[in-house]
């Protein structure tokens, strides 16, 4: 089954998505347990998490599992950006390595 650019992009972008799941967990864990913002950061990433696995049926449907699920790695990459940009969380050099290595084996898989 060829993969198409609109596929690839709606997988990066479906990543993206599954990536503000963390987000918004990270988000609740820095709150008071069951305060109003508690409430809402869990609310929040469970409606993101059922968007994505509806998302996600709709993608398998016309791509190859295997290939979808190659490209799951870029939502490490989107996590490490995310919590950079929100959070200043610290972007290491082993940070850099890895997402480096994750980039390297989705375009060696996506050459053949």
């Amino acid at each position: 089954m060829p993969i198409h650019i609109r596929h690839i992009a709606s997988l990066i972008a479906i990543n993206l998505l599954y990536a503000c799941v963390t987000i918004f967990t990270k988000f609740a864990a820095q709150q008071e347990f069951m305060s109003l913002t508690y409430c809402l950061g869990l609310a929040g990433a469970i409606g993101v998490m059922g968007i994505y696995a509806i998302c996600w049926q709709q993608i398998l449907k016309r791509i190859d599992l295997s290939t979808a699920y190659m490209f799951k790695g870029t939502s490490l990459i989107f996590v490490m950006l995310l919590a950079y940009a929100i959070f200043g969380e610290a972007i290491t050099p082993m940070n850099i390595i890895g997402a480096t290595i994750i980039i390297i084996g989705i375009a060696l898989y996506a050459k053949e």
